[in-house]
Parts: C-alpha cells; structure tokens; sequence
C-alpha cells in the first residue's frame, strides 16, 4: 500500500478546506443575499478548475498521478462541496423561497456542467 497517496490527498484536502472557508466566507461577508453566493462561486470554480486538470491530465501535461490527486481528489474534493449545496437548498425551502432554491439546485447543476466545459474547452485551447 503507498501511504505517500493518503498525505498528498489529505493535505490538499486541508487546503481545500481552508480555501473554501476563507472565499465563501468572504463573499458571504460582501455579498449577503437570499441566494447562497459562496457556496456556489466556490464550486463553480472548483468545476471550472476540475475542467483544467482534467484536459491536462489526459494530454498527459500534469503526469504525476500524486499531483492530479492532490488536485482534484484532494484540493478540489475539499473545495467544492455538495453537501453545503443541498443544506442551502433544503433550508430555502423550508423558508418559504422555493424560487430561489430551484435556481439553487438546478442553476448549480447546469452552472457546474458548463464551468467544467468551459474549463476543458480554454484549457484545450491553449495548449494547442
């Protein structure tokens, strides 16, 4: 078993973690709305960014397997988070916002999808 894999993705995951706090934290200290605005930059980014290791990954200019781990499993599996996404949503309903809650949820699912896109597609684009 290599060890070394655990380290590498729990210490991106440690700094994952802390980005997350710190930019949602940020922007929910800026821009407090009914809409949940750290959660979802926060994870917009991390699908954009996951688009851009992805592409690199396959066009094998990021090789080392421990580098795309820290990166996407690591890092950016700490960053983004799912369960916050849901908790938000679930909490709009309950509120009464049921509007804001279904561009929540749907918004963050077709957002996230063309992030990712995004991502891949520049990614793609420069390197060629």
């Amino acid at each position: 078993m290599n060890y070394s894999v655990y380290l590498v993705i729990g210490l991106g995951g440690a700094l994952g973690a802390i980005a997350r706090y710190v930019l949602s934290t940020w922007i929910y200290q800026k821009y407090f709305y009914t809409f949940p605005w750290g959660t979802f930059v926060v994870n917009m980014l991390g699908c954009f960014v996951l688009g851009i290791v992805y592409v690199l990954g396959v066009e094998n200019l990021v090789t080392s397997p421990n580098t795309r781990l820290f990166i996407s499993v690591g890092f950016l599996g700490a960053f983004t988070t799912f369960s916050t996404l849901s908790l938000e949503t679930l909490n709009l309903i309950k509120s009464g916002e049921i509007i804001v809650a279904v561009l929540n949820g749907l918004g963050s699912m077709l957002v996230g999808l063309i992030a990712v896109w995004l991502g891949m597609s520049l990614t793609q684009l420069l390197i060629k």
